[in-house]
C-alpha cells in the first residue's frame, strides 16, 4: 500500500495529517540544490551542460582550495566534476600527449601557463561574467581568461620589522645593509625581473638588481609558498619579492607577516582555458562562467587569492584597492623571455648563472 492509499483509508486529525506530510517529504528526499538555475548560469548553456552530466578539470590549484569550490559547483548544477591536480609542467605535458593521440580528455584547465599551449588546442568562447574582469585578465583572442592574480611585492615579518621602517622604493631597499642575510627570495621570479626592467629601463634595472643582490645577500629558497612560510615563521625578516596571495595565505593561517607594495608591481594571472576537443564543451563553458562569477571569485579569495575582478572583495578586505593604487605592470612571458629573465635573476640577484 502506498502512502497515499494509507492516508485515504482513515480519518486523520490535523496533527496526524501534518505528521504524514512530513513523512512524505522525508521519503521524497531533500530538494536538489540545483532545482533552480544558478543566478550565474546561462539557462541554455546550463541545460546543455546538464545533458552532458560531467566535467573534467585540470588544475594547479591545490586540493584544499580547489575541491570545495568544485563541490559547490556540483551541488548547484548536478554535474559531476573530475578534478585532476598537477603542476603547470605536469599538466602541459599531459595535455600535449593527449593531443598527439587526438584524444579529448579534459574540458577546462586552470594554470599559470595556459598561454604556452598552442592556440589551436584552446576553444574560443565568451563567458558572460568575463566582461567584469580587469582588462589585463582578458585575452583579446578569447582563449584565455585570468581568474586569480599574482602580484609581485616584498613581504616582511611583522614581529621583526616595523611597518614605519619599511623602504618605499627598491632604491631605498637596496641600501638596507642591516638586512643583509635576513632576506629570502624564490629561486626565480621572472615576472618581477621583467617589471623592474620595464619600469627602470634595461641599464638602470640591471644596476638596481645587482645592488639588491649585493647588499641584501638573499637566501635562495625553492618555492614561493616556502618563501612566505619562512618569513611568517621569522626565519627571515623580509622577502625581496613574493606573491601577495601567498603572503596573505600564511597571514590568514595566523603567522606574523604582511606585504608592502612599492612601484613597480608586476602582476600575472592564473589562466583558465577550455579545450577545443572538450568531451563536455557546454559543461566547460558553464564552469568557466562560474569561476569568473562573484560567487566563484569569492570562494577563491577565502585563502588569500586575489580576484581578477575589482567588484569582488579580497580577504582581508582592501588588498586589491591598495595594489591598484600603485604602478601595476601586467606581465605575460613567452618561453624565450622567461628564460632570459630567469638568467638575469640568477646572475644579478642569486649571484650565479643558471
Amino acid at each position: 500500500m502506498t502512502l497515499r492509499h494509507a492516508v485515504s483509508a482513515r480519518s486523520l486529525s490535523f496533527a496526524g495529517a501534518i505528521a504524514v506530510l512530513l513523512l512524505a517529504l522525508c521519503l521524497r528526499g531533500p530538494t536538489p540544490a540545483h532545482a533552480a538555475d544558478p543566478t550565474w548560469a546561462d539557462p541554455k548553456v546550463f541545460e546543455a551542460a546538464k545533458k552532458e552530466g560531467a566535467l573534467v578539470v585540470y588544475s594547479s590549484v591545490n586540493e584544499e582550495e580547489g575541491l570545495p569550490i568544485w563541490r559547490r559547483f556540483e551541488e548547484q548544477t548536478g554535474i559531476k566534476v573530475e578534478y585532476v591536480r598537477g603542476s603547470d609542467s605536469q599538466l602541459i605535458s599531459r595535455i600535449a600527449i593527449e593531443s598527439r593521440a587526438s584524444r579529448g580528455a579534459w574540458d577546462l584547465v586552470l594554470i599559470t601557463a595556459a598561454h604556452k599551449l598552442p592556440p589551436q588546442m584552446l576553444a574560443q568562447f565568451d563567458p558572460p561574467e568575463a566582461q567584469h574582469l580587469l582588462a589585463a585578465a582578458r585575452d583579446p583572442g578569447r582563449r584565455l581568461y585570468g581568474f586569480s592574480a599574482n602580484y609581485n611585492v616584498p613581504a616582511y615579518n611583522t614581529n621583526l620589522v616595523k611597518a614605519a621602517d619599511l623602504p618605499q622604493s627598491y632604491e631605498e631597499l637596496a641600501k638596507r645593509t642591516e638586512w643583509a642575510g635576513r632576506v629570502v627570495v624564490n629561486e626565480y621570479d621572472s615576472e618581477w625581473v621583467s617589471a623592474l626592467l620595464q619600469h627602470y629601463g634595461e641599464t638602470k634595472g640591471r644596476e638596481l638588481m645587482r645592488s639588491l643582490g649585493a647588499t641584501l645577500k638573499p637566501a635562495i629558497v625553492n618555492g614561493h609558498l616556502a618563501v612566505a612560510r619562512a618569513v611568517g615563521s621569522g626565519e627571515y625578516a623580509v622577502a625581496l619579492t613574493n606573491y601577495v596571495n601567498l603572503t596573505l595565505n600564511v597571514k590568514l593561517a595566523g603567522a606574523a607577516t604582511d606585504y608592502w607594495a612599492i612601484d613597480p608591481v608586476g602582476v600575472f594571472y592564473m589562466q583558465m582555458s577550455a579545450s577545443a576537443q572538450a568531451p563536455h564543451p557546454n559543461a566547460a563553458r558553464l564552469a568557466a562562467n562560474y569561476i569568473l562569477s562573484p560567487e566563484g571569485q569569492s570562494l577563491l579569495s577565502r585563502r588569500g587569492r586575489i580576484p581578477a575582478r575589482a567588484d569582488v572583495e579580497t580577504n582581508p578586505p582592501g588588498v586589491l584597492k591598495a595594489l591598484l593604487e600603485r604602478k601595476v605592470m601586467p606581465i605575460l612571458l613567452d618561453g624565450d623571455r622567461e628564460k632570459k629573465a630567469d638568467a638575469l635573476f640568477k646572475e644579478l640577484i642569486a649571484g650565479r648563472v643558471r
